[in-house]
């Protein structure tokens, strides 16, 4: 491809597009760069592999910190595992190019997005997503776009589309919208409880600027004579469609209308009805008939149109009937129960959240700032996590069985969108200074486990003590299109999200949404069905949050005794060396003394954690005498460190020394010092003066008996 060069001026600033330059093996490249924010995106398809029945689509976000001017921490001093973020915007990228590409296509397909060159005000996410429609469509692959992506906040009246770093952090919405020429394909938003009219309004407000990015790359086509390309699909074998329809539809119905039947139960007969229907009768047609031959040739083909027909009529059922496969209404949910306290205080606050099949059982666990995550090696400017969401997937949940790993991008996705449900509530640092952690387990899976987990989460945050300012809950939106009718559904399970359009997950409190995200199997819905939807969650989560305040309806007065106790105090940052001491041999003496874990931050907050608060208590106080200033007439119990000819030398407070001189010691005249004192001796002293270089003058003269019990029992010595 020839060399290609563009600026689009977009909402004040320029985006920049560079065909033709790097990566000229790749199937098709763009660099695309905001500011100093640049990222190469490529796009490459290769020859499908054997026996593939699905479409092998691979999306990849790389970091690499050079493009901050940073070399990688650890013994490597190279970039190892993806950090979550960069898993994040894989995903972000893929979820509106996948539900684009023709679902018959068997070749692999690969996106690799890598961020050259990053600045602190341009986020790369979406550039990224605008850049993989741009390299699919310079690649040739089948692509039904043009696909953009913007970001839009909101500060304060005002949304802003691709708002810095700084300007996400200071407002109340972070919103990505992704859109074709079809609609709105992918949502993904934070936000500080925003009454739904508002996130109507941020969501079209995005699809503007995103029809006007979809433009531009049709400018860019037409200046470089590119076409969408486009690929028939292959052939259904009509006779063999028509077979299992014949044998199979009249079995399918009948399923699908027992209402009564569970999740597991309905697919063992469906599976059944395959079997029975399907392929024992094709097993026993001659050998020389086409359905036996085509069956034969392609035994896939019989599971996909079994498939195919299933989804047909269920989606029929809706649509023309109105009736769900379990019977509900369009817009009933589930039966909820929930329950706190499950497991021993041992575990600082569990919840468990049922909803249908689906339950989850969340877990909190209150740390200390030193338990917070790093987030030093990745591109962002956030340098730290205090709250972290965690979601597991076991293969039990679905009844299946499968070897253990480490999370996928699945269950770090699903993590990751509950931890931003949950972020708005939370108390800030200065009243709650607990790093809190939730792992959610999904013991049972049947649709919408990601909205399960921040129902069970707010649960346990509130059996855990943490004050909370309001309860979660969350609702999963599903959509049926057939032609131009169109049915949104509420609380969707498993089936309906697997045979259904949408998955549009809606989260908040009853003032409002705090985190949603919206993936379509469709090319794009207009913003009308989108608001409608958005509309059609409020109801349901008010429900589910009002099952959920019946369990509990606050939080609670006080944590487990097996959560660690924390004080805070604030020291002159200057101090920060001499409580460490040198190679920390002085915090690691007060840890050992108090039994207690000792944070200090570089603004000087000290942060002590003990399970008795007595414990803590102890600590405070000798950090707070070790930097306390001392003052003139001040009494303090200290210990003698050593004698001089002229006086002795005392350790008033840890790490302060004063001077006592030898007519300071006692009453009338002293002989030497030895007399009164040795090394050791615990001594009761006043200050007596601070001199010009901060030194101590000490005596042992003119202190009243109060005065000395009460210094003893004020000071602890180290």
């Amino acid at each position: 491809m020839q060399e290609f060069d563009k600026s689009i001026s977009f909402d004040g600033r320029d985006i920049r597009l560079k065909l033709g330059l790097l990566a000229p093996q790749a199937g098709g490249a763009v660099l695309i760069q905001s500011g100093d924010t640049a990222v190469l995106v490529t796009a490459t398809r290769t020859a499908g592999r054997e026996g593939i029945d699905f479409l092998p689509l691979t999306v990849d976000y790389e970091e690499r910190l050079y493009a901050a001017g940073r070399i990688p921490g650890g013994f490597l001093r190279r970039e190892g595992r993806p950090p979550e973020k960069a898993i994040l915007i894989s995903r972000l990228i893929d979820r509106p190019l996948r539900p684009l590409c023709p679902n018959w296509i068997r070749d692999d397909i690969q996106i690799i997005a890598t961020t050259l060159s990053m600045d602190e005000e341009v986020p790369p996410d979406v550039l990224a997503v605008t850049g993989s429609s741009i390299a699919m469509i310079a690649a040739k692959i089948p692509f039904f776009g043009p696909m953009a992506a913007v970001r839009v906040g909101l500060i304060g009246d005002d949304f802003i589309i691709n708002p810095t770093y700084r300007e996400i952090d200071t407002g109340d919405l972070d919103l990505v919208v992704a859109g074709s020429p079809d609609g709105v394909v992918m949502v993904e938003a934070g936000a500080n409880q925003l009454p739904e009219q508002d996130i109507i309004e941020a969501i079209d407000f995005g699809y503007e600027a995103v029809r006007d990015l979809i433009q531009a790359q049709w400018d860019v086509m037409e200046a470089l004579e590119l076409e969408l390309t486009t690929e028939e699909p292959p052939l259904v074998n009509e006779a063999v469609e028509t077979f299992i329809r014949d044998n199979a539809s009249e079995s399918i119905k009948k399923v699908l209308i027992e209402y009564d039947l569970d999740k597991s139960s309905r697919d063992k007969c469906l599976d059944e009805i395959k079997e029975n229907k399907v392929n024992k009768v094709i097993a026993e047609l001659p050998k020389e008939d086409p359905i036996k031959i085509a069956a034969t040739e392609d035994p896939k083909s019989i599971s996909k149109l079994y498939k195919d027909l299933t989804k047909e009529l269920m989606r029929s059922q809706i649509v023309n009937d109105g009736v769900r496969v379990d019977g509900r209404k369009l817009d009933e949910v589930r039966s909820i129960s929930s329950q706190v306290s499950l497991l021993p205080k041992r575990v600082h606050g569990s919840g468990l959240f049922r909803r249908g099949l689906t339950q989850v059982l969340s877990l909190a666990t209150l740390g200390t700032p030193g338990d917070a995550q790093d987030l030093a090696d990745d591109l962002h400017p956030e340098d730290e996590k205090r709250y972290l969401h965690h979601y597991n997937f076991p293969p039990f949940s679905v009844g299946e069985t499968k070897p253990m790993r480490s999370p996928g991008r699945r269950e770090i996705g699903h993590g990751a969108l509950a931890e931003r449900a949950i972020i708005p509530i939370l108390p800030p640092k200065e009243e709650f200074p607990y790093v809190i952690r939730i792992v959610s387990e999904v013991l049972s899976s049947n649709g919408s486990t990601s909205m399960g987990s921040v129902c069970g989460s707010t649960l346990a945050l509130m059996d855990a003590g943490v004050p909370i300012t309001k309860p979660v809950s969350g609702a999963a939106m599903g959509l049926i299109k057939e032609g131009d009718e169109v049915r949104i559904l509420t609380d969707i399970q498993g089936i309906e999200d697997f045979l259904g359009d949408m998955d549009f997950k809606v989260a908040g409190t009853d003032n409002g949404i705090t985190a949603l995200q919206m993936d379509m199997k469709i090319t794009g819905l207009p913003m009308e069905v989108v608001a409608k939807a958005i509309e059609q969650a409020l109801p349901a989560r008010l429900h589910i949050l009002d099952r959920m305040l019946s369990t509990i309806d606050k939080p609670r007065t006080s944590l487990s005794p097996y959560a660690p106790r924390l004080l805070t105090m604030k020291i002159d940052p200057d101090m920060i060396g001499l409580v460490i001491g040198p190679g920390g041999k002085t915090i690691k003496g007060i840890t050992e003394q108090t039994g207690s874990k000792i944070d200090i931050s570089d603004d000087g907050t000290v942060t002590i954690a003990a399970l008795e608060a007595e414990k803590a208590e102890k600590a405070k106080q000798i950090i707070y005498n070790m930097t306390r200033k001392l003052n003139e007439g001040e009494v303090y119990a200290g210990r003698v460190t050593r004698i001089i000819q002229i006086g002795a030398f005392v350790e008033v407070l840890p790490g302060k020394e004063g001077m006592i001189h030898i007519s300071q010691l006692a009453e009338g005249r002293v002989g030497k010092v030895e007399d009164e004192v040795a090394v050791g001796d615990e001594v009761v002293v006043k200050v007596r003066e601070i001199d010009s270089k901060g030194r101590l003058n000490l005596t042992r003269l003119g202190i009243h008996p109060d005065e000395a019990a009460a210094a003893r029992q004020a000071t602890v010595p180290v």
